[in-house]
C-alpha cells in the first residue's frame, strides 16, 4: 500500500486568492484595463477617455456618450445592423454625438467623404480634438473585425484615437499597406452586395430566405451603397439622442404573493375539502 502525502496544506488554502468576479466570468481583461486607466499623478485627476466612450474613477466608470446599432433605423438603415458597414455607421454616430455634446462638432467635421483611406484629425485653432484610447474589451483583434469598422467611423467622425491601419478591412500583409478601395467597399457594404448578387443567381430560394428582411424593406443589392451614403449624411445632420417615451402602466402588477389572514386560509381549506368530497361523491 502506497500513501501519497498532500502537498497543499491548510495554510495554502488560507493564502489562496480567487480572481476578480468579472475575470472569472470572462467579461473584463484587467491586464489591458490597468494600462488603459492608469494615469500619471501629476495630471491632477485628468481622466483618460476610452473609446466606449467612458473614463474610470475610484467610484466606477463614467460614460460620456453611447451609440447603438439599433438606433440606425431612425437614420434609414432598417436591416443589416451587425455587419462592418453598420459598425462604421455606429462609430460615426458616437463620434458626432460626443462632439456635439462637447460643442466641438462645428470645429472638427472629420472626414466627410468616406474614401477608405486612413484618416487622422488635425488640431485646429482653439480647443484640441477630443482624444480617446481604443478599448476592445475581450474582442479578438483580427484583421477586418467589426470593432475596427466602428473605429474607422469614429476617426472619420472627428475623434483623435491612436491607431494603426493594419487591422482595417483591405490591409494586405504581403504589401504591408491598406487598399483604400477595398476598405471603402466594406464601409459601403460592398461585400454584402457581392454575396447578395451571387446568392440571387446561384441559389434563389436561399436568397429569398436569407435576405427576407432586406426584401421586405425593398433593399436591393444594387442600391445598398446609396443607402449607406444617405445614412452617413443623416447621422451628420442630427446625431442627438432621441429618448423613448415610457408610459406608466394602467394597472400596477405585482409578482409577490399576498399574505393571507387566518380566516382566508381557513376558508380556502374548507373550499378544497368540499371540492374533494364532491369529486368522490361523483365517482
Amino acid at each position: 500500500m502506497v500513501f501519497v502525502k498532500s502537498q497543499r496544506t491548510k495554510a495554502y488554502f488560507k493564502r489562496f486568492q480567487v480572481k476578480y468576479k468579472r475575470r472569472r466570468a470572462g467579461k473584463t481583461d484587467y491586464r489591458a484595463r490597468i494600462r488603459l486607466t492608469t494615469q500619471d499623478k501629476n495630471k491632477y485627476n485628468t481622466p483618460k477617455y476610452r473609446f466606449v466612450i467612458a473614463y474610470a474613477t475610484l467610484a466606477g466608470d463614467i460614460v460620456l456618450a453611447a451609440a447603438y446599432s439599433h438606433e440606425l433605423p431612425r437614420y434609414g438603415l432598417k436591416v443589416g445592423l451587425t455587419n462592418y458597414a453598420a459598425a462604421y455607421c455606429t462609430g460615426l454616430l458616437l463620434a458626432r454625438r460626443l462632439l456635439q455634446r462637447m460643442e466641438l462638432d462645428s470645429q472638427y467635421e472629420g472626414n466627410v467623404e468616406a474614401s477608405g483611406e486612413d484618416y487622422n484629425v488635425e488640431a485646429g485653432e482653439g480647443r484640441r480634438p477630443f482624444r480617446a484610447l481604443l478599448d476592445v474589451g475581450l474582442v479578438r483583434t483580427t484583421t477586418g473585425n467589426r470593432v475596427f469598422g466602428a473605429l474607422k467611423g469614429v476617426l472619420d467622425g472627428g475623434l483623435d484615437i491612436p491607431h494603426s491601419d493594419k487591422r482595417f478591412a483591405g490591409f494586405s500583409k504581403e504589401d504591408k499597406s491598406l487598399n483604400a478601395e477595398t476598405h471603402r467597399k466594406y464601409i459601403f457594404g460592398g461585400h454584402v452586395t457581392d454575396y447578395m448578387k451571387q446568392l440571387r443567381e446561384d441559389e434563389p430560394e436561399k436568397y429569398q430566405s436569407h435576405f427576407s428582411s432586406f426584401l421586405k424593406e425593398g433593399v436591393e443589392p444594387e442600391h445598398l451603397a446609396d443607402l449607406y451614403a444617405k445614412v452617413h449624411a443623416a447621422i451628420r445632420a442630427d446625431p442627438s439622442i432621441q429618448y423613448t417615451e415610457k408610459k406608466v402602466p394602467k394597472e400596477k402588477r405585482s409578482w409577490k404573493m399576498k399574505k393571507l389572514s387566518y380566516d382566508e386560509r381557513k376558508a380556502n381549506l374548507i373550499a378544497r375539502i368540499s371540492s374533494l368530497n364532491q369529486e368522490e361523491e361523483e365517482e
